[in-house]
């Protein structure tokens, strides 16, 4: 193909903006797919997407449309998938931005706004959805062109649902996005910007070519791995594989290799050819990639069995081939066994992660409470990294811990401000600025990420009535008075519990913990004891009363000393079981802080 017959743009918006109705509506209007083969959110092939109605994995597809090769990216709206748009963003030329004309500009069409700004993309603003009762054109138009600096002509008015103006979007992106740039009689240079396993074929990759060609059969080398393999079959997605002999400059495809270990072809490797005679590659320069991108919520995935324990480690390496932001590391603990620690980009990103496992891998799993990684300073081993409060060291060699801190912003109506800096302060968080756009109000303020990670979203929603919107970035670790809160079930402590907590929010942490620990722990024959702790310190207690038989059933009339003397050796029996007895702990108590009140 021509370089200037190739244009290569991806969607991005707000999550539930229509990106993926666009791009059904696009695929219909070029005869990329069948009528009768049609249906909705046809690339969100996933069985989570289509029940959630989200998109979680960038899907790409190319289209022919007046004798051009227009290859689409639909990316992901939600802000723990950001990583998956800003992959997409550096395998295109230009973006599509939509737009909701009944909600208007949004957190995430902002964050994804300047994600596509600084990448240098050509951005062609459309309003979605002007076909409902709601829509306000006028005010959404105004917004875009206050946030892009573009004329009202410039704004591109459609119903993806309906179809209303779609051709116009295809001419904008013919007309507008520059065709890709590229050396095709240089060396082999493609940026793999997705990949995946696959258990029949092995490891499959999605990439860009940048410059010269790769053909079917080449000998493939990648420059950051040193990995070499074999392009076995390539091809364009149009949207199922469809293979071809050869990929050029500019074009975007997939290469099925013969790599068979996932630690081969990571996400933002460049992939370059290797002739039969000599090995060039040295000489080449490789793609600048990706920036590593670093989770920050950590979780304990602990199998129900501990004989799954080796699926469960083989699952989530073939998961962190495709998903760059899963980082993991083997972990023990007494009470539930051998598991897997898993770092993620949000509690979204655990929650899909999770499903993925117990779905795809027959996996059934104990998830425990999430949190945030911790920089400590000891007098003895310098500073550590630390994943979980079980971790911290002896507190007496602690001379500081820091927690990580985000920037956030909320966009919000002004009738709901109020309650919305109200329950930022309720998190320790700090508002810095306040503008208005229109009728509504964006909040920016940092925020520790911990207090953030288990219902901040679920509760800015309740206040704002659903009308708010929620994105965050992280932005530095600070300093700050954390202890470690520890949980004593029956005496003993159970160290997969304990959390870390700031010194004022701890006793209040601790009460509510134990209460919801008492709900969630069956009774026992013998009284249990469930108690809070910082260091020696108890702070809150609950007690689970003993069952209580009644052992005088049998005994009828006769002297009263008869009942006493069964009842006391109920009470010394009761009592030796207090001493030896042990309390099985429900998976539930281990997720207690996901609970919703």
């Amino acid at each position: 193909m021509v370089l200037d017959r190739i244009r290569n743009f991806c969607i991005i918006a707000h999550i539930d903006h229509g990106k993926s109705t666009l791009a059904d509506r696009m695929m219909e209007l070029t005869g990329t797919v069948d009528k009768r083969d049609m249906k909705s959110q046809l690339l969100d092939s996933m069985d989570l997407e289509r029940e959630k109605g989200i998109t979680i994995k960038l899907t790409p597809v190319r289209m022919s449309y007046q004798g051009y090769d227009l290859n689409l990216i639909d990316t992901p709206g939600h802000v723990d998938f950001s990583y998956e748009v800003s992959r997409s963003l550096e395998a295109c030329e230009g973006a599509i931005l939509v737009v909701d004309a009944s909600q208007g500009i949004q957190a995430q069409t902002l964050a994804n706004v300047y994600l596509a700004l600084a990448a240098d993309l050509t951005i062609i603003p459309v309003l979605n959805k002007i076909d409902l009762p709601a829509a306000d054109v006028p005010r959404v138009s105004s917004e875009i062109i206050n946030l892009l600096g573009c004329n009202e002509s410039d704004i591109l008015k459609i119903s993806a649902k309906t179809g209303e103006g779609v051709v116009e979007v295809l001419d904008a992106v013919v007309e507008q996005i520059k065709s890709p740039m590229g050396q095709p009689d240089s060396p082999t240079r493609a940026l793999i910007f997705d990949s995946y396993y696959d258990d029949y074929r092995g490891v499959i990759l999605y990439i860009r070519v940048v410059d010269g060609e790769v053909r079917k059969n080449d000998t493939i080398k990648m420059l950051a791995t040193s990995a070499n393999g074999i392009a076995l079959e390539l091809g364009r997605l149009s949207p199922t594989m469809t293979a071809e002999d050869v990929l050029s400059t500019g074009e975007i495809g997939y290469i099925v290799t013969n790599l068979k270990t996932t630690r081969d072809a990571r996400v933002g490797d460049t992939v370059t050819t290797v002739s039969k005679s000599s090995d060039d590659s040295k000489l080449i320069d490789p793609l600048p990639g990706y920036k590593h991108v670093q989770p920050f919520v950590y979780a304990g995935f602990f199998p129900v069995s501990n004989e799954d324990y080796q699926n469960l480690k083989d699952a989530v390496e073939k998961l962190s081939l495709s998903d760059s932001a899963l980082q993991f590391e083997p972990e023990n603990s007494p009470v539930l066994g051998f598991g897997v620690r898993i770092g993620f980009l949000g509690l979204l990103h655990m929650d899909i992660i999770r499903e993925r496992l117990e779905r795809e891998y027959n996996l059934d799993l104990v998830v425990t409470n999430p949190t945030t990684d911790y920089i400590v300073k000891t007098t003895t081993q310098g500073t550590v990294d630390i994943k979980s409060a079980s971790d911290l060291p002896d507190m007496s060699k602690v001379e500081s811990i820091a927690e990580p801190w985000v920037n956030g912003e909320i966009i919000v109506p002004k009738n709901y401000l109020g309650g919305v800096l109200q329950l930022v302060i309720s998190k320790r968080g700090r508002q810095k600025n306040l503008s208005f756009i229109d009728e509504r109000a964006l909040v920016s303020f940092e925020a520790p990420l911990a207090n953030l990670l288990t219902d901040f979203y679920d509760q800015l929603k309740s206040v704002t009535s659903g009308y708010g919107s929620f994105n965050y970035e992280l932005a530095g670790y600070r300093e700050e008075d954390l202890v470690r809160v520890d949980f004593y079930v029956a005496g003993g402590i159970v160290d997969a519990l304990s959390v870390m907590a700031h010194r004022s929010e701890a006793d209040s942490l601790g009460r509510e913990i134990v209460k919801k620990l008492k709900e969630v722990i069956p009774r026992q024959n013998f009284q249990v004891s469930l108690q809070a702790a910082i260091g020696a310190r108890f702070i809150a207690r609950e007690d689970l009363s003993a069952y209580r038989k009644d052992v005088t059933t049998g005994l009828y009339g006769g002297d009263v000393s008869r009942k006493k003397k069964v009842l006391a050796k109920q009470a010394k029996g009761k009592k030796r079981m207090k001493r030896f007895g042990k309390v099985d702990i429900p998976s539930d108590a281990f997720t207690i802080m996901l609970r919703r009140d």
